[in-house]
């Protein structure tokens, strides 16, 4: 026989464990667990801890713990963006709609919300620059961040930034980058290709589950069966632990999906919203310069403040296209690594799925199967 998927998934393993690591070099070890559940007289609230490990010599200590909430996590990623706008921060987990927040603290979600807490935090650790950043080291050290949470800028400073932004965006850009171009249609078509094949996933689990509710039905009403039915009880009852046998692995097999694909392409469904925040603002540094430009030609403004303006922006502009282009070669690799680990994960559980209900419904028919003498004896009992 051919070697069978078994096989070439155990040979596949082989070549993949054969690739070096780099865990040798990582001198930042974080984990998000022991969620805890807080109850003010205004509201409710889960309290994650935080604990890291480090070797980095501007940590005063290599151990710390802290307690964090949702919204710390917030805080941190709105100041990263802000400090480096053109870096791709990964995405946070949605804020719970209101629609379900009846369910909003369930066992399940809560679950969830910290193993996606976790990967954002290991993600900027692993960032040659964001992990550096120091309200990221304030985020993992300091014991009370509220006094820090209010440091920032303030409102109109804030509608400032959001002013200018939308009035360049009206601008428009005179001439985009062609390589910022390609970009932009690739995190168009990404967004596209993720965003359907989620939601295609997620309706496959649906699916499933409403298979499993029927294949639940199903066994019972074979047990029952053979309890009408004498001569045929033993098959019976075997169709009927077959069919328990599966809905056991379809329930694992849903499981896993629920577990780690369906989290992995909403990430990047997340990941390329991402994408296309910091492209626009990449465009609104490169539009802001242009306008400066434009106003410094027409020789109708003070040009001597406003050549130092447009200096300071054309540095800008070439900053933010150094650093997109750099963050934007890593995430590729890390998105590449991340997917291609979540549909390896799930062709092997599809094949250990399979395998295993191919298995029971074999071995029923083997139970099933008479031998040659006693068929001889009844033909002969016929006669």
């Amino acid at each position: 026989m051919p070697n069978s998927p078994s096989s070439m998934v155990n040979q596949y393993r082989l070549e993949e464990d054969e690739e070096p690591q780099d865990a040798n070099t990582k001198d930042l070890f974080i984990t998000v667990d022991n969620p805890e559940s807080h109850v003010t007289a205004i509201e409710t609230f889960i309290m994650y801890r935080v604990g890291t490990k480090t070797t980095r010599s501007e940590f005063d200590s290599s151990e710390y713990e802290v307690r964090r909430r949702y919204q710390d996590f917030l805080w941190l990623r709105s100041r990263l963006e802000e400090s480096h706008p053109t870096l791709i921060v990964h995405p946070l987990p949605e804020k719970f709609v209101m629609k379900g927040m009846v369910e909003r603290f369930n066992d399940d979600f809560i679950e969830t919300r910290k193993k996606a807490l976790h990967r954002f935090v290991n993600k900027i650790s692993e960032h040659p620059i964001l992990s550096f950043s120091q309200h990221f080291k304030l985020f993992l050290t300091a014991q009370d961040l509220a006094s820090h949470r209010k440091q920032g800028p303030g409102f109109l400073s804030r509608m400032g930034e959001t002013v200018r932004a939308v009035a360049n965006s009206v601008r428009g850009l005179r001439s985009r980058p062609e390589e910022f171009g390609v970009m932009w249609e690739y995190v168009e078509d990404f967004s596209n290709k993720i965003s359907s094949v989620d939601k295609v996933t997620q309706r496959i689990i649906r699916e499933q589950k409403e298979h499993l509710d029927e294949l639940k039905q199903y066994g019972p009403t074979y047990t029952q069966w053979a309890g009408l039915e004498e001569e045929l009880e033993e098959p019976l009852k075997g169709v009927a632990g077959c069919v328990e046998r599966c809905s056991k692995e379809t329930e694992e097999q849903i499981h896993h999906l629920s577990e780690v694909l369906v989290p992995a392409l909403h990430e990047y469904v997340l990941c390329a919203e991402t994408l296309k925040a910091v492209m626009r603002r990449r465009d609104n540094i490169q539009a802001e310069f242009e306008a400066k430009n434009e106003a410094l030609a027409s020789k109708k403004v003070d040009q001597e403040a406003l050549q130092e303006e447009v200096d300071g922006l054309a540095d800008r502009v070439e900053q933010a296209n150094n650093v997109l282009k750099g963050d934007w070669s890593r995430w590729q690799d890390s998105m590449r690594t991340d997917l291609k680990s979540a549909f390896i994960s799930t062709a092997e559980k599809n094949v250990e799925y399979y395998e295993q209900c191919l298995a029971v419904w074999e071995s029923f028919l083997l139970s099933q199967k008479e031998e040659p003498g006693e068929q001889k004896e009844e033909e002969d009992a016929a006669s």
